[in-house]
């Protein structure tokens, strides 16, 4: 380890949690840990004016316990923002469990999880995000209700990932229709990172509307797969920032939009469902702006999922859930020409709108 990654992570570690930029004014953190099952896990509840905080559980191996508390705080903040634009009654919250999905992920440890999710009597619903599947949210829903996106079979909404890249496509849309004059994206490029399954639907949409599709990802058998399932082109190049695309997806993990890649970025449009997709939110989402780069918000577009598991506590049907995903096309739009009118960064003017939703409902709870 060099010396200036060394002075790096003990200024993270010195830094006070409750004065960090992700954190927030968030309400709650919860901090789990289970010997026996091997569970370290971290609950971020960042604001439930609007109800529950809602928000997938993420198992990642993260390089250390500061990034996985940096991620599900910005994760949790995201979430808030991403139901209060949708119009959902819902406040944010996100969970991430410590380890490989791929290794250390067991019933035991998954049902001990849901166990601290009850203990929260609520506060905090689960669902299903990176490193977790339906079958998860099956386990955890033993021990406790408080949880989404369980198997149909069980009552439940089902994989959140179809109805979240249709979100996706619809935003994509949005922003095609805002820069180019049409929605329509046959012929356009689309580089598509991340192919899990999310990508992949997205992929299916875009297909379908007879775009030009490239995928990269860092599984090679996934890509090949992808390939031969839908006829795309395997974007070979490492950087893939530099492609000479006309939209970038991003579908894997965020922070893809920092100092270094803006340099080399050559898309027109940015949509994607990867969460956090700006490393600086306001920085970056400035630059982006002044580059002329339209960039569809995150926690608007990959909206699909959390309406899609909000359906289980609101017992509205199938179409229901289509109908709300796709007026992410309209509020998306709305978003764009509110940032052009301001003046402001796409980013800037969705939040402005997800927070005076919220101070609305606190200004009514007060009364």
């Amino acid at each position: 380890m060099t010396v200036d990654v060394v002075k790096a992570n003990d200024l993270k570690k010195s830094a006070p949690v409750f004065g960090q930029l992700s954190f927030d004014d968030h309400e709650q953190v919860v901090f789990c840990n289970d010997k026996d099952t091997g569970l370290k896990a971290i609950i971020g509840i960042h604001n439930t004016v609007l109800g529950p905080a809602l928000g997938g559980t993420r198992m990642w191996n993260y390089e250390n316990e500061w990034d996985a508390l940096n991620d599900v705080l910005r994760l949790s903040r995201g979430m808030t923002f991403k139901s209060a634009i949708t119009g959902l009654n819902l406040g944010g919250g996100k969970a991430v469990i410590i380890g490989d999905a791929k290794t250390q992920k067991t019933p035991e440890l998954m049902r001990k999880f849901g166990e601290f999710v009850h203990s929260l009597s609520g506060k905090y619903i689960t669902a299903e995000d990176v490193g977790m599947e339906t079958s998860d949210m099956d386990l955890v829903r033993e021990v406790t209700p408080y949880v989404t996106g369980i198997s149909e079979d069980r009552g439940g909404a089902g994989n959140p990932s179809p109805i979240t890249a249709y979100g996706v496509f619809m935003g994509m849309k949005a922003a095609a229709q805002y820069r180019f004059g049409s929605d329509h994206l046959e012929g356009k490029k689309v580089l598509v990172q991340g192919i899990g399954h999310v990508g992949e639907s997205l992929v299916e949409h875009l297909t379908h509307e007879g775009a030009e599709i490239f995928i990269s990802d860092i599984n090679r058998d996934r890509l090949e797969a992808i390939r031969s399932r839908y006829g795309v082109s395997i974007y070979e190049d490492a950087d893939v920032y530099s492609a000479d695309v006309d939209i970038y997806a991003p579908c894997a993990l965020g922070a893809t939009i920092n100092d270094d890649t803006l340099e080399r970025l050559k898309a027109k449009i940015i949509a994607g469902a990867a969460n956090n997709q700006l490393a600086d939110e306001k920085r970056h989402g400035n630059i982006l702006r002044e580059k002329g780069i339209v960039y569809a918000p995150d926690f608007l577009i990959n909206a699909g999922g959390i309406i899609n598991v909000y359906a289980e506590l609101e017992g509205y049907d199938k179409k229901e859930i289509c109908r709300k995903t796709e007026n992410i096309f309209n509020t998306t739009l709305e978003i764009l020409k509110k940032a052009e009118a301001n003046e402001i960064s796409t980013h800037v003017a969705a939040l402005q709108i997800a927070q005076q939703r919220i101070e609305d409902r606190k200004k009514l709870n007060l009364s």
